[in-house]
């Protein structure tokens, strides 16, 4: 392939991109991973990371992907057989179902049309029904980037109080850390499964959980026999900055940076900027006359926009088409909407002329994609940016 000039535009919705004074931390040498120095280190880390999630709770970081921090939740509190509660919101939802009945778990998964987040008068009107207290856990997504749902974590969790059911909550937000408002103390949350690859801005390789004390309580007597995954055996160690097994130093150099960054511009300011980006985004869609595939406001996501193409027209020529023409990367629709919808990525190391140059590949490519729209989408996200500065 020849060079192309310029940088290119990653506009998926994870991984995101890594800012360089992330990469540049990455690139220090790799400490002893059993010495004086990486204890002091990680003792700061593990301390440190708990304020991104808003949390005084324990953060374990697994050398995984998300996936396998939803496993690691999974197999530290329930046994084959056991009664999950699961709601269908996109295609990370239906993953993590399939990973539940691949450990032998019984789930009931509330189905969805891919059009809203999670419904909490539905998973209170199924825990009130289960009179028996048969469900142990509740799964949800916090931010769907299948489909650019947000879901309001705490509105379920006063759902399950009102049921009066004693099931332990566990939110995935590996999209929404660090992009979005989240909560974990304050939301009754008992385990919430992270991510580095998206608001966190450092590479994929990491995977967390957060561990509140009525989930640790279970974990001590319940879950399947484990070792990777065992919260336990990390819990010891992490206790002096350790870790049972080597860890991704690299990676956590990369983290280290990124809590850095964030608690510098703020966390309540990197939220208010991306919900101002993710406005002028939905500004450009609806400047074209297009669908996006959420439909309630208050509910899309201020981490991504997921644009639904015109019946007929294919998103994966759209975005092939753009790729080729402008060098801009855009996520693709997954599973049901597969070919349907692509995705705008807004989130993390993320600025104004990012935003508008990608607003601007788009719009470009839609005409040369022959997707009927108007124009004047860009000029919609510049008035906005220049009304809201």
């Amino acid at each position: 392939m020849s060079s192309r000039p310029g940088r290119h535009f990653l506009q998926i919705p994870g991984p995101s991109n890594s800012p360089d004074r992330i990469l540049a931390a990455m690139a220090k040498p790799t400490m002893d991973h059993r010495g004086p120095d990486f204890g002091i280190f990680g003792k700061k880390l593990l301390n440190d990371i708990r304020g991104i999630f808003r949390t005084k709770q324990p953060v374990i970081i697994y050398p995984s992907s998300g996936t396998g921090a939803w496993e690691a939740a999974l197999v530290n509190l329930f046994q084959p057989g056991d009664r999950l509660l699961m709601i269908e919101t996109g295609q990370f939802a239906t993953l993590w179902q399939d990973l539940a009945l691949r450990l032998g778990l019984d789930v009931e998964f509330i189905s969805g049309d891919w059009r809203r987040g999670v419904q909490p008068e539905e998973v209170e009107e199924k825990l009130k029904a289960d009179s028996g207290k048969t469900i142990k856990g509740i799964c949800m997504v916090h931010n769907e980037t299948s489909t650019g749902a947000t879901s309001r974590v705490f509105d379920v969790r006063k759902a399950i109080d009102a049921a009066g059911h004693d099931a332990l909550f566990l939110v995935d937000s590996i999209s929404g850390i660090g992009c979005a408002d989240y909560r974990h103390d304050e939301w009754g949350v008992d385990v919430t499964i992270g991510g580095s690859q998206k608001g966190l801005m450092t590479p994929p390789g990491l995977g967390m959980n957060v561990i509140g004390p009525k989930a640790l309580q279970v974990s001590q007597t319940g879950g399947v026999r484990r070792s990777y995954w065992d919260w336990a055996a990390m819990l010891e160690l992490n206790s002096g900055g350790y870790f049972p097994y080597t860890p991704a130093t690299n990676l956590l150099y990369g983290l280290r940076e990124a809590i850095d960054m964030l608690n510098e511009e703020g966390l309540e300011n990197t939220f208010v900027r991306h919900e101002r980006l993710a406005s002028a985004a939905r500004q450009a869609v609806q400047a074209w006359g297009l669908e996006m595939q959420i439909e309630v406001a208050d509910e899309r996501s201020n981490v991504l926009t997921a644009v639904r193409v015109p019946d007929g027209c294919d998103a994966d020529h759209v975005r092939a088409v753009i790729l080729k023409n402008f060098d801009v990367s855009l996520g693709n629709g997954l599973g049901k909407v597969k070919g349907k919808v692509f995705r705008i990525g807004h989130l993390g190391d993320f600025n104004e002329p990012m935003l508008l140059g990608t607003l601007a590949a788009v719009e470009t490519g839609l005409r040369l994609a022959n997707v009927p729209h108007q124009s004047g989408g860009v000029d919609a996200a510049m008035r906005y940016l220049a009304d809201t500065a």
